[in-house]
């Protein structure tokens, strides 16, 4: 989430809050608006790298705790689309140590103790307008956050057809080896239509059966009419 103050002046700097506590975004806001400049917030590390390279701010406040992307690697991936942005890291005391590596590894120009305050910020004003040093934590950046980390899978062609135990697939036309045949290749199927003069063994029964009963007909009319000149 991304949202703007309502200083529209072009002419004044501008300042991106990334930090998903409310009560944290609420005291920055009130101290930048003190100080004039344009607000831009952010809640998510991966988003407001996309907004760091929209808007290239003069001053960027990070908390090392924000969802997506931590705020170390947050401002290491800032530092790499360049630009000449001041980064300040905010974090509470139990973090002062990471806080403090995080400022040497991205080139921040400091770190500020939550809960931020006006006297605590213009105490180190001289010091975050001051030189921005080297971020020698880009040289790691790609180890510590690969960009293709994620590759797709190669294409191995059809898949075969699996075969039950102790019964191999049949090679059927165009799927020799149990392989689907390419799209568009299918193998062309042969239909063996009967002969219309090819006489089936059931007709040949019921002709045979037909000429015994003519024959026996003709033999009991041949019968009957010798017994009857014999009376």
């Amino acid at each position: 989430m991304a949202y703007v103050s309502n200083n529209s002046d072009e002419d004044s700097p501008t300042v991106l809050i990334v930090e998903s506590n409310a009560m944290s975004i609420q005291r920055l806001s009130s101290i930048f608006k003190i100080k004039d400049f344009n607000i831009e917030i952010c809640q998510d590390g991966d988003k407001a790298v996309d907004e760091y390279i929209r808007l290239d701010p003069e001053l960027v406040i990070i908390s090392l705790d924000i969802p997506s992307l931590d705020g170390h690697l947050t401002a290491l991936e800032m530092r790499e689309h360049g630009g000449d942005a001041r980064i300040v890291f905010v974090a509470p005391r139990r973090l002062a140590t990471v806080a403090a590596d995080a400022k040497f590894s991205a080139g921040a120009v400091a770190w500020l103790q939550k809960p931020i305050t006006k006297s605590v910020l213009d105490e180190q004003w001289d010091t975050i307008l001051g030189k921005i040093p080297e971020a020698p934590g880009l040289e790691d950046l790609d180890e510590l956050y690969p960009i293709d980390r994620i590759k797709p899978e190669e294409d191995d062609g059809p898949m075969p057809l699996p075969a039950l135990p102790g019964m191999p697939l049949p090679d059927f036309p165009g799927m020799e080896g149990g392989a689907l045949p390419p799209v568009g290749e299918s193998p062309p199927l042969e239909v063996q239509l009967p002969i219309a003069n090819e006489t089936s063994p059931k007709k040949k029964k019921k002709g045979k059966l037909l000429l015994v009963i003519i024959l026996l007909g003709a033999a009991a009319a041949g019968y009957y009419a010798y017994s009857t000149n014999l009376i």
